[in-house]
C-alpha cells in the first residue's frame, strides 16, 4: 500500500471522566451509521476526558450528533496518515514538516498488526493549508 495522507475533519466532546462515556457515543455513532475513521480519548484535568471524533462523512455526523442532542464543538481539522508499516514510515512527513518549519504539536499513531499503520497529526491552525500543500494532502 503507498502512503496516503488526507486531510480530516474531527470533533470533540468533553465529559465527565466515568465508565460509559466512550460508549454512549459510539453507540449511538452506530446506530446512526456514522462510520469513524478514528477515535481518541485523553484526560482533561482531573474529573473531565475528551473524546475525539473523526467521522468519515462530516455532515452525517453532524445531523447524527444534533438529532441525539450529543454535545460536540467542531469541526478542528488534523491529518490522517496510512501506509505501509516500515522502519522511518514516519521520518519523511515529520522532516518536510519540520523543513517548513511547521510544529506538529500532536500525534498518535498505531501498527494494524497486518504490515500498515495509521497516524493522526495536529498542526496548528494558521499552520494547516501550508502543511497541507507540503503533504499533498
Amino acid at each position: 500500500m503507498a502512503t496516503s495522507i488526507r486531510a480530516v475533519e474531527y470533533f470533540y466532546a468533553t465529559v465527565k471522566d466515568q465508565p460509559g462515556q466512550a460508549c454512549r457515543f459510539l453507540s449511538e455513532m452506530a446506530t446512526a451509521g456514522v462510520n469513524l475513521l478514528a477515535f481518541n480519548i485523553i484526560p482533561v484535568g482531573l474529573e473531565q476526558t475528551q473524546l475525539s471524533l473523526f467521522p468519515e462523512d462530516v455532515e452525517q455526523f453532524r445531523l447524527a450528533a444534533e438529532s441525539r442532542k450529543l454535545k460536540v464543538t467542531g469541526p478542528q481539522r488534523a491529518f490522517l496518515i496510512q501506509g505501509d508499516d516500515e522502519l522511518g514510515a514516519l521520518l519523511g512527513i515529520h522532516c518536510k514538516l519540520a523543513d517548513a518549519k511547521i510544529n506538529v504539536y500532536a500525534s498518535s499513531g498505531v501498527t494494524d498488526g497486518r504490515g500498515g499503520y495509521g497516524y493522526l497529526i495536529y498542526v496548528r491552525g494558521e499552520d494547516f493549508d501550508q502543511a497541507r500543500v507540503i503533504l499533498e494532502a
